[in-house]
C-alpha cells in the first residue's frame, strides 16, 4: 500500500530553513527549502526511488490499478525516473518498460530508456519503433518548463497531453490505460470529449503526493476501444 509518509518519513524531523545565499535566486532558495522539508522527498530517498514523484504513480496504481505483471509500459517524460522504477517494479521480468524523455537518464533495471524530444515532427515514430509492438499502458508525465503565468502553462501542459493521448491511440492494446498529467486551466472539455470517445471509463485523481497548492491533476482512462489506430504485433 502506498501510504502517505508521515513527517521525516517516520522520524522526527524539525522544519529546515534556508538562509538566502549572495548570488541565489528568492525562488531557488524557497525551493530547496520546500525540498529539505518535504517529508515524500525523504521518503523516496529512503525507498529508493529516483524521486517523489515515484508516489504520486504508486498513489494513482493503488487506486486504479494500471500496472500489471509482465506488462508493457510506455513512461513519456520519465526522467528522472521515479515512475519507471515504479513500473518496472509492477511489470517485472516478463514485462517491459520504456522511458522517453528530452533529458538524460542514468539507467535503470528492467527499463529501457531512449532520450528524445517529443515534441519533434517524427518522434512517436520513433518511439512506435522502438517499442515494436502494442502497450498495455502510456504514462505521461510530460511537462515544458513553467512560466509562471498560470494560463500560458496550462496551454503549453495540454498541448503535451495532446501529443500523449495521439500516441496512446496508436500503440495501445484494446483494453489498455492511459494516464496523463493535467493543470487546471478551464481548457480541459475538449480533451476530455476526445479521450472519453476513445476510452470506456475516464476518471480523475490528484494524488497526496501532489504538492499542496499544485494545480496539477491526472485523467486516468481505462478500457481502451481500439481501432485502427492501434498498431498489432
Amino acid at each position: 500500500m502506498a501510504r502517505k509518509p508521515g513527517p521525516g518519513g517516520g522520524s522526527r524531523r524539525l522544519t529546515e530553513k534556508v538562509k538566502t545565499a549572495r548570488g541565489r535566486k528568492l525562488s531557488s532558495t524557497r525551493w530547496l527549502e520546500r525540498q529539505l522539508n518535504d517529508p515524500y522527498v525523504a521518503e523516496a530517498k529512503a525507498q529508493g526511488w529516483r524521486s517523489r514523484a515515484a508516489f504520486k504513480l504508486l498513489q494513482i496504481d493503488e487506486k486504479f490499478g494500471l500496472l500489471r505483471k509482465g506488462g508493457r509500459i510506455v513512461d513519456l517524460g520519465a526522467a528522472p525516473g521515479g515512475w519507471s522504477q515504479v513500473a518496472a517494479a509492477a511489470a517485472g521480468e516478463g514485462g517491459y518498460v520504456l522511458a522517453v524523455d528530452i533529458l538524460e537518464m542514468e539507467p535503470i533495471p528492467g527499463v529501457e530508456v531512449m532520450q528524445l524530444d517529443f515534441t519533434e515532427t517524427d518522434a512517436d515514430a520513433k518511439v512506435r519503433e522502438r517499442l515494436g509492438g502494442p502497450a498495455d499502458v502510456v504514462l505521461s508525465d510530460m511537462a515544458q518548463p513553467a512560466t509562471g503565468h498560470r494560463q500560458t502553462d496550462h496551454l503549453r501542459i495540454m498541448a503535451m497531453a495532446e501529443l500523449a493521448l495521439d500516441f496512446a491511440s496508436q500503440v495501445l492494446k484494446p483494453g489498455g490505460a492511459f494516464a496523463v498529467k493535467l493543470l487546471q486551466g478551464g481548457g480541459e472539455n475538449d480533451f476530455l470529449n476526445r479521450v472519453k470517445r476513445d476510452f470506456r471509463q475516464v476518471r480523475f485523481a490528484k494524488p497526496d503526493a501532489s504538492r499542496k497548492g499544485s494545480a496539477e491533476s491526472y485523467m486516468v482512462a481505462t478500457g481502451f476501444r481500439g481501432g485502427d489506430d492501434a498498431e498489432q504485433p
